[in-house]
């Protein structure tokens, strides 16, 4: 008895050392593999109809990442430039404005409702020691700073971000071609009656394709729609804003009224309040209101998760993984989610029964 424990003891250790081992060779690569499973993910449906017609499982995953590369390179290069090229522009725009006195003036507003403000806070702070013209040196010689590191650390990492690249593309043809026996190969290594295996992965597939439809594909077509308006009303950086209502559009209970509001107010209160006004009532009437008419429509009735789990999912992705958290967050939640569902199904079976039941009748 005691031998069969040793071996037992001894197995664990060896398969413990060298679980241990392939993660610190995987690891490394770990930024491309999870790209090319997000996109996988993403374009397997588009996948599997392909495969209908060309009967080739070889041939489907090479036209498909042809499709996708010709997607993101040409795509992210021209957002890549033109998002550079306007943040230095904007930044040298604002310098100057800084250095000839006139951003002083444009921050010295002689607004009844802001002279009563200061009126009331001088009642309680130094309202004449708050140095504006400090503050906005500060701050756009941080911008500044910061837009200078970026762009010589993409450089200085170009060549890397080329092989990560082609890398995740390598990986993202085997995953097309070889995808489906993997995902057999984990239903078999899950401790699970088929019947609930089946239900695990169906679940879990549409809580990802829910969550990615109808967060990132909306943000997307909310900072196109926003970078569209800018351009049409003459505002400086289109690009630029509308990357950046794109990522506040994917985060739950910001959206992208953070840029389009402010940016309408301060046309109304350098003069143009027709344009200002404009701005305001196309963001939203029309921007904004994307995500209450495309989103149905993307999930078309599939599990999305809850918004105060998206949110978090979200934020924590980004502090573990940066960029690539945008994405692996909530793909990690989902799991998690679905985890939680088979263990209170297993918990409380005949629950699980009556409620799938009653889905079933509706």
């Amino acid at each position: 008895m005691k031998r069969e424990y040793l071996s037992v003891a001894i197995f664990f250790l060896v398969a413990a050392i060298f679980f241990y081992l392939f993660y610190e060779i995987i690891i490394p690569f770990f930024v491309p593999i999870a790209w090319a499973a997000v996109f996988a993910i993403l374009f397997y449906p588009i996948y599997e109809k392909l495969l209908v017609k060309l009967k080739s499982p070889g041939l489907t995953s090479i036209l498909l990442c042809l499709l996708i590369v010709l997607l993101i390179i040409g795509p992210v290069t021209y957002l890549f430039v033109a998002l550079v090229n306007e943040a230095v522009d904007a930044v040298t725009k604002v310098n100057a404005l800084y250095k000839s006195g006139q951003l002083n003036n444009l921050l010295s507003f002689d607004l009844p409702w802001l002279n009563a403000a200061r009126e009331k806070l001088s009642a309680y702070i130094d309202v004449s020691r708050i140095d504006l013209d400090a503050m906005a040196r500060d701050t756009f010689d941080s911008v500044s700073a910061l837009l200078l590191n970026q762009t010589s650390w993409l450089v200085a990492n170009a060549t890397r971000a080329v092989f990560y690249f082609v890398l995740m593309v390598f990986t993202l043809y085997y995953f097309f071609k070889d995808g489906e026996r993997v995902v057999d190969k984990v239903k078999r290594l899950m401790p699970l009656r088929p019947a609930r295996v089946e239900k695990t992965i169906r679940q879990l597939r549409d809580v990802i394709q829910a969550t990615m439809y109808g967060g990132v594909v909306v943000a997307l077509l909310q900072g196109v729609l926003g970078a569209i308006m800018f351009a049409l009303f003459g505002i400086s950086s289109p690009i630029f804003w509308g990357a950046i209502m794109a990522f506040m559009a994917i985060i739950p209970f910001v959206g992208a009224f953070i840029v389009y509001i402010p940016a309408g107010i301060i046309l109304i209160i350098g003069g143009s309040v027709g344009k200002g006004v404009a701005v305001i009532l196309i963001g939203s009437l029309v921007i904004s209101q994307t995500d209450n008419v495309v989103r149905p429509w993307l999930i078309s009735g599939r599990t999305e998760m809850h918004p105060l789990m998206l949110f978090f999912s979200i934020l924590g992705g980004i502090a573990l993984f940066g960029l690539l958290g945008l994405v692996a967050g909530p793909l990690i939640a989902a799991v998690f989610i679905t985890l939680i569902k088979v263990i209170e199904e297993n918990l409380h079976p005949d629950q699980a029964a009556e409620t799938t039941a009653s889905q079933d009748q509706l």
